[in-house]
């Protein structure tokens, strides 16, 4: 496994983590998966040593009958010691299926419960503001009252810390005003690398920085001749090589990829003891990478 991370100070955690966005379906909302294999993915991740788990309570087939949550909590509770479960509340489902997420404060304490009745906790361990839609949230948008009604809820003892997902530095600024903010997922991954901003706030500060689509989300190439050079030196994949790659770029990264399969899951989570040489590096930094789109059935790789 890759090393460690204590996020927020506390939690100490392997950096290879895993996504659970493609547990209850292969494409957001799509056909539901067998929620036997979900499980099985589950357990064989506790196995593997995998300690951070990322979720959502909006995490669910088309059909609504397979839940990330409910997976979680029927594979793995009573929890073994240790593991840290991130959700995040924001985006809520609208009237004809699609998600959009909610500009009312007092709509996060509902949210918020209903991770924690899902997952059978009586607290969160890390709770991420998520804010805009699928594109992008308009530039200026102030987080403050929904990171405030959050920082009750941790005041309360219902979170124990706080991220943002989906932000730019000036939301990061503006949300440690009002309490600590322990991470931030925001879209980053070898073919899209145009959040440095965000990423070098976090490093100063010392806090975790967590790509959704490690892999790409299903929008995004990675392929290309660098990555497949490096993957060859390595007699790995590139999904390994991006994965290993964004584990190098930063001492606050984290990786979250998301799998449905076995077979995946073992291989991304073997991405974690790969070591990458300054040749490699080298070779990475040159790789072009795609234009910047945004997904309209997002994945969880």
């Amino acid at each position: 496994m890759s090393d460690d991370f204590r996020l927020g100070g506390d939690l100490l955690i392997n950096r290879m983590g895993f996504g659970a966005m493609r547990l209850p379906t292969n494409s957001f909302h799509g056909p539901a998966r067998d929620p036997e294999a979900g499980r099985a993915v589950l357990r064989r991740a506790v196995e593997l040593g995998v300690d951070h788990i990322d979720t959502a309570a909006f995490y669910t087939s088309g059909d609504g009958t397979v839940r990330a949550n409910t997976l979680i909590r029927e594979a793995l509770h009573p929890y073994p010691g240790g593991l840290v479960i991130a959700t995040k509340v924001g985006p809520v489902f609208t009237a004809d299926g699609g998600l959009a997420a909610t500009s009312d404060p007092g709509a996060l304490r509902a949210l918020v419960e209903e991770n924690v009745t899902g997952l059978g906790l009586d607290r969160l361990d890390l709770v991420y503001l998520r804010i805009g839609g699928l594109a992008p949230p308009p530039r200026g948008e102030s987080v403050a009252a929904r990171f405030t009604a959050l920082a009750a809820l941790r005041e309360e003892g219902l979170i124990r810390h706080l991220g943002l997902s989906h932000v730019d530095a000036a939301h990061l600024a503006e949300a440690r005003a009002i309490a600590p903010v322990a991470a931030v997922q925001n879209h980053f991954h070898a073919a899209r690398r145009d959040d440095t901003e965000v990423l070098a706030a976090c490093e100063r500060a010392g806090i975790a920085y967590v790509p959704f689509f490690p892999l790409g989300g299903g929008v995004s190439d990675l392929n290309g001749e660098r990555m497949a050079r490096v993957a060859g030196r390595h007699g790995a994949t590139v999904p390994q090589i991006a994965l290993a790659w964004l584990l190098a770029r930063s001492p606050v990264t984290l990786a979250i990829p998301g799998t449905g399969s076995l077979a995946h899951l073992e291989e991304n989570t073997a991405a974690g003891s790969i070591v990458l040489a300054e040749e490699d590096l080298a070779d990475l930094a040159a790789q072009r990478t795609a234009p910047v789109r945004t997904p309209t059935a997002p994945s969880a790789s």
